[in-house]
């Protein structure tokens, strides 16, 4: 039996987190033993774990990194292993090096200096595995290139690698010690290289393994939404951060609510450390109970079968999970037209793609709010999408078998 350990640096309710489960449902557990160790130790969907699957954490908190508790402890960690392990002076030239990088640029990412610290101060792991899996970019990348045995080791690129802030001198050559490289799009592999163009020949493309049977069923267990509104219902999936957009989202809302002669509301599933701006910006645009910010729930799934349109304004993408989720339950989609979501969407056959401004989003919005029969036409050419691909799984699988 193959011995496979997969690090990620949060288990919560991301599309790259719900990804890795569906993985790991697709590995054989009578040919594969699965390890899961989690950089930060958190996170709220460690109860849908597959019971085959040990994981490696000796103090796992039930806790999301996005909410203020989880925030605090995600600090905490920071701390210990900065000041207690003395990484903070250890690392000084590299944390100082790449904060004048970031204010050069106007972007300055305290997660990106971050993952670093965690990942050089988390317990390590003696056992020596088979294949050794970094399933996320950042933090769990430099844990296994650097902290963990393995006779191979694969990387997971899920996102616009230099539009999330990654960049080379962050990543201190740590790609070189993958014998694999899975991007979860093409446009993210043409991205990828773009910053690291020598590593073509070990870099290949893993689409996400979309369980679509498990989300039908899904979304058939409770009903979703709690009110009584009889208008029509946005819905967005995704974590309360700038990339999300959420910003335009709202400007949006209140520019659509001007032009259109039916009530309108639009809710958000997730949860991050925007939530106390969005709120205020909510309430400085007066749409105080119309942009609902619903929080974390455990299963997304009914909102998305009840809601009328889905809508994923992001300023860029790797490939979306919730989009994905979304093509599945049949529901018309609007999407910003970057990086990414162009990948998933055809403009006019299964979805809408527009421009991320609050004009242009809100007049295609009531477009398509006005074309009930359109709407479902792309609805049902989302359905019928392929969103099982095999040939990422063979070449993942062909590094152990």
């Amino acid at each position: 039996m193959k011995n496979i350990l997969f690090v990620i640096n949060t288990l919560g309710y991301g599309g790259a987190e719900r990804a890795m489960l569906d993985l790991f449902d697709a590995l054989d557990p009578e040919k594969y033993e699965l390890s899961l160790f989690v950089l930060t130790g958190q996170g709220e969907l460690i109860h849908e774990l597959p019971r085959h699957v040990r994981l490696l954490n000796q103090n796992y908190k039930d806790v999301s990194v996005l909410t203020e508790e989880g925030r605090n402890l995600l600090m905490k960690s920071v701390l210990k292993a900065g000041i207690g392990k003395g990484l903070f002076l250890r690392r000084a030239p590299y944390l100082m090096k790449n904060l004048r990088m970031m204010r050069r640029t106007g972007k300055i990412l305290p997660d990106k200096l971050c993952w670093r610290l965690l990942a050089d101060g988390a317990p390590r792991i003696r056992k020596e595995y088979d294949l050794a899996v970094a399933y996320l970019e950042g933090g769990a990348t430099y844990y296994v290139a650097d902290h963990v045995k393995a006779k191979k080791k694969a990387a997971f690129v899920h996102i616009d690698y230099g539009k999330a802030g990654y960049t080379r001198e962050l990543d201190l050559d740590c790609y070189s010690r993958f014998d694999q490289i899975f991007t979860v799009s093409d446009e993210v592999k043409e991205h990828y290289l773009e910053v690291y163009p020598e590593y073509e020949k070990k870099v290949g493309v893993f689409h996400n393994l979309v369980n679509q049977d498990r989300i039908r069923r899904m979304a058939d267990q409770g009903k979703g939404f709690e009110d009584d509104f009889k208008g029509i219902r946005i819905l967005t999936i995704g974590r309360l951060t700038a990339q999300k957009r959420y910003d335009i989202a709202i400007q949006t809302l209140a520019q659509l609510k001007k032009i259109c002669d039916v009530p309108v509301r639009w809710y958000v599933l997730g949860e991050g450390e925007l939530r106390q701006s969005l709120e205020q910006q909510i309430e400085d645009a007066g749409l105080r109970g119309e942009f609902i910010l619903l929080g974390i729930k455990a299963n997304p799934f009914p909102y998305c079968k009840n809601c009328d349109l889905y809508v994923h304004a992001t300023g860029y993408e790797g490939k979306s999970i919730a989009i994905q989720e979304a093509q599945t339950l049949g529901k018309p989609i609007l999407a910003t037209d970057c990086s990414g979501n162009r990948e998933q969407i055809q403009d006019g056959i299964d979805g809408r793609l527009c421009d991320l401004t609050p004009e242009t989003l809100s007049e295609t919005l009531l477009w398509m709010i006005r074309h009930p029969e359109e709407c479902r036409k792309y609805g049902e050419e989302a359905k019928k999408k392929v969103l099982y691909h095999t040939k990422g799984l063979e070449q993942f699988l062909a590094m152990v078998d």
